[in-house]
């Protein structure tokens, strides 16, 4: 039972991570990472076709073993951070953007501090 949960988990992490594909504020690799994860918990076929994928794989592994991400994911999520933050403040009533702004620097700080992958920017 608890295998199909993870299942189930992955499936619906790696459809989130597809569909961050083409929604700019919506992040892909933390979805294929939770996604890998839960198949490393379910299906091995799974896991290993994301640890192999081209894209996605290097992500996977900096993470895994590094609890590191890229300079270039780095700075996408920092900007994204920047974007949201700035039209919450723009276009909705206080005090609703002190929350927003709060998950920001929370989140971004949090980034900021994980290591950056080692060798090439993956």
């Amino acid at each position: 039972m608890l295998r199909h949960f993870y299942l189930a988990g992955g499936l619906s992490s790696l459809a989130l991570g597809g569909v961050g594909v083409v929604l700019p504020l919506l992040p892909t690799v933390p979805f294929v990472i939770l996604a890998a994860f839960c198949f490393a918990r379910s299906s091995p076929r799974l896991e290993a076709y994301l640890l192999d994928h081209a894209q996605f794989g290097p992500h996977i592994r900096a993470w895994r073993e590094h609890g590191a991400i890229s300079r270039r994911g780095k700075g996408a999520a920092l900007a994204a951070f920047a974007v949201s933050s700035a039209a919450a403040v723009i276009f909705a009533p206080m005090p609703a953007p002190l929350i927003t702004l709060a998950a920001a620097l929370i989140g971004g700080t949090w980034i900021w501090t994980r290591p950056e992958s080692p060798g090439p920017e993956v």
